[in-house]
């Protein structure tokens, strides 16, 4: 291990001595497996940019009003992707159209997404952000630092549908 890697992890770690967390108004030992240090924080735990990347398309297309995740040569590809046998159908339609970078303790995630006409844009933005960054920070922990929209397109009522696999699903309101 490197000793930047190293270095970033030193304030986590407890120093000697028997360290106790304030409860109620007195000193309480912290718990401590066999090896001195408290076991819920011996090793590491990372997770991969895909992982929140994952959590964040699902979040995001459970909001009554998005259409579709990403623009529009996106969704062709990934459609054409989706049909072929063993390319990758259902890891790449729910990453399509999110990036995220993610770091040791936060994350800043990028959504492009098509909106179905007739709906307020920026109530379906606040309702994205506010269900992607409830997902992402429950299941990983991380902090959500920011998440960025582009609405790239509007699906009028009369147009074919590129994703038929979405229209049974259900959303949240």
């Amino acid at each position: 291990m490197s000793e930047s890697s190293t270095s970033n992890r030193s304030e986590s770690r407890p120093s000697g001595g028997a360290t106790g967390e304030q409860s109620g108004g007195r000193n309480e030992p912290a718990r401590r497996g066999p090896g001195g240090g408290p076991a819920g924080s011996r090793g590491r735990t990372t997770i991969a940019d895909g992982v929140v990347q994952k959590i964040a398309g699902m979040a995001a297309r459970d909001v009554v009003g998005v259409h579709a995740m990403g623009g529009g040569m996106a969704r062709t590809f990934g459609a054409v992707r989706d049909r072929v046998p063993g390319g990758g159908q259902s890891s790449s339609s729910v990453t399509r159209g999110v990036k995220a970078e993610v770091g040791e303790v936060q994350t800043a995630l990028d959504l492009e997404i098509v909106i179905d006409y007739g709906v307020s844009i920026s109530d379906v933005a606040r309702s994205v952000r506010e269900n992607v960054v409830s997902a992402v920070e429950r299941m990983t922990g991380l902090e959500v630092v920011e998440v960025n929209i582009a609405v790239s397109d509007v699906k009028l009522p009369d147009e074919e549908d590129d994703d038929e696999d979405d229209q049974d699903r259900p959303r949240l309101q």
